[in-house]
């Protein structure tokens, strides 16, 4: 894929769990490489250097327009949160219809390189879903193709961007990135994020 492929970075929480709401907001906003959880997930996504779009809270957008332009964050109201990610993804790539495709990168996976996230965007130019892998594990980001255009902006609740991806035969991109595991929004694993974290340090 070119660089007119689009990383999209999911800010909202879960809107079945308990990662969601204020509590969602607190966890990004907790300190991590010299920044927040959130802006070093945004400095990684921004050093891809693909177009960047965040979709999240209005609360969360203020503090993200400190790292990226207004124009590259749409901010979701509490019924649109409501109704899960399926809903903020199908937001975004309604958003960036002109896009190859996108790479989806939940926010609290801050330790994702940018070389994984081309590494994802690529495999699209021959599959419909990618998904990255570390030592025979299955991580984050996910890629959607632009052929799934349709079928994206239709999406709602949390479960259906995995739903759809279930529905196509994937790439699997083997990456040496730990960082595609290591889901920050628990306690263990924002341990495991600091601790990668200073270990880079």
């Amino acid at each position: 894929m070119s660089a007119r492929t689009a990383i999209v970075v999911l800010a909202t929480g879960r809107a079945g769990g308990t990662a969601r709401g204020d509590a969602f907001s607190a966890v990004l906003e907790q300190p991590l490489q010299r920044s927040t959880m959130l802006g070093t997930t945004l400095r990684h996504a921004l050093a891809a250097e693909w177009p960047l779009l965040l979709v999240t809270t209005p609360s969360l957008a203020h503090m993200a327009s400190r790292w990226i332009a207004t124009r590259d964050i749409v901010a979701l109201d509490d019924a649109e949160l409501a109704r899960g990610r399926g809903r903020a993804l199908a937001m975004a790539v309604a958003e960036r219809a002109d896009a190859d495709g996108w790479v989806v990168l939940p926010a609290e996976r801050p330790l994702v390189r940018p070389s994984t996230l081309r590494a994802v965007g690529t495999a699209l130019a021959t599959h419909a879903v990618a998904h990255a892998q570390h030592r025979g594990q299955r991580g984050e980001p996910t890629g959607y193709a632009a052929e799934l255009f349709s079928e994206l902006i239709a999406l709602d609740g949390d479960d259906a961007p995995r739903r759809l991806a279930a529905r196509y035969p994937a790439a699997v991109v083997e990456v040496d990135d730990p960082g595609v595991l290591v889901d920050a929004a628990s306690d263990e694993g924002m341990t495991l994020a600091r601790a990668a974290a200073a270990d880079v340090a």
